[in-house]
């Protein structure tokens, strides 16, 4: 019959329409009002609504690579695929390379600054400015180092479009301005001797040679939380200050920078109920063990052992490191080693974050130069999973079915 003709397959009704786009009958309504459905009159029944079939289908196929390309992009959020190009730093082999040279090799020799330029791709002598002001007064590291970096974001213009020598002396005046509101004074020198004599190390001692090789070790770790961070700021052309204001306010967090307390809040219960039972309660309570493991470094955190294999840690972490590694096979990592040492050459309480914050610095400066080189605006979109938007009204026929 020409009707049955009509109808199949060119034309399908709603029930069916529906059930291949997997759909209220709200949205198949909504997809009608924007023209993205055609819709005629059923010929045997005028009351119902027959659809084209080949538009359902151009639909569901949408729909369909939509929801791969989603799942993908979900899975680039967390330890996924990279997803940005960048010629600063990589992890391979369950090694750290800045610019395809060994980060653990570099802490042997380099300073933060030289390190610094590396990452930025630059070479030779160091430019900055030698007419800082006063850092800002504040009772606590952290806070002088937020309020340090916001005073600068306020002032400085936006890097797009700037002459690279400009910007490559903020780069270097930053890191410097950094220094010293973590320090609490305008000083001058290698940044890790002004970090020793801030904290009561002689300069070119053991300890700030350590605290050297942590800064090194630390200056970048490819596209983590707080260098993303830094470089959606940078990709909207904002100041190298503000990019690192972005970062800094990332790596605060306790799943990141703000790692190193965690650490020690275990050294605290290991302390008070002995290493085995502060694991053991962990390791009963399904929580992690802050300081061990490292998803991007299966067989152990390079980081830690460049800088564990150069002092002693104090006795009472040296045995929550022989629990966690016998009862969990867990190697530490950075955050360990950091708390570790600062423990080791008596720092202040905050020091481990200040230490970050500071090396990391370099690492966000060099990503935000690269973003507003290479890159436009980094914009993800959200996969929406509220609840149903409202649909359009429905058209004066009414889909049947």
């Amino acid at each position: 019959m020409p009707a049955q003709t009509a109808r199949a397959p060119d034309w399908i009704a709603a029930d069916e329409a529906r059930d291949r786009l997997g759909v209220r009958p709200q949205t198949l309504y909504a997809y009608v009002s924007r023209g993205r459905v055609q819709v005629r009159p059923d010929p045997r029944d005028p009351r119902r609504s027959l659809y084209r079939a080949a538009d359902i289908a151009a639909l569901t196929d949408r729909k369909r690579r939509s929801r791969k390309v989603a799942e993908v992009a979900a899975g680039t959020i967390a330890w996924g695929e990279p997803v940005l190009a960048s010629e600063i730093t990589t992890v391979s082999g369950g090694r750290l390379f800045y610019r395809g040279r060994d980060a653990a090799e570099l802490s042997q020799t380099e300073t933060l600054e030289a390190v610094a330029r590396l990452l930025r791709g630059g070479h030779g002598a160091a430019l900055k400015r030698t007419d800082r002001p006063a850092p800002p007064q504040g009772a606590d590291m952290r806070s002088r180092a937020f309020l340090a970096l916001a005073t600068r974001a306020g002032i400085d213009p936006p890097a797009r479009g700037r002459n690279p020598l400009a910007l490559a002396v903020e780069a270097a005046t930053l890191l410097d301005v950094l220094t010293d509101a973590v320090a609490g004074q305008v000083g001058g020198g290698a940044i890790a001797n002004r970090l020793a004599l801030a904290w009561g190390l002689g300069p070119g001692g053991p300890g700030a040679d350590l605290i050297r090789r942590a800064l090194v070790l630390l200056a970048d770790h490819e596209l983590n939380p707080s260098t993303f961070a830094a470089r959606v700021a940078a990709s909207t052309g904002a100041s190298l200050a503000a990019s690192a204001l972005a970062g800094l306010a990332a790596l605060s967090g306790p799943r990141h920078g703000g790692a190193a307390a965690a650490v020690q809040s275990l050294a605290r219960e290991a302390g008070e109920i002995g290493p085995r039972a502060a694991v053991q309660a962990r390791l009963a309570e399904d929580r992690l063990i802050p300081g061990f493991g490292h998803t991007l470094y299966p067989d152990g955190d390079p980081r830690a052992a460049a800088l564990l294999e150069r002092f002693e840690p104090p006795a009472e972490l040296s045995r929550l490191q022989g629990a966690v590694s016998a009862m969990t096979g867990l190697p530490p990592n950075v955050d360990f080693a950091l708390v570790a040492m600062s423990r080791a050459l008596r720092l202040p309480e905050d020091a481990p974050f200040a230490l970050f914050a500071v090396a990391r610095c370099a690492g966000w400066i060099a990503h935000a130069i690269e973003q507003g080189q290479t890159g436009g605006p980094i914009r993800p979109r959200a996969r929406y999973v509220g609840v149903e938007v409202e649909a359009a009204s429905a058209p004066s026929w009414k889909a049947g079915g």
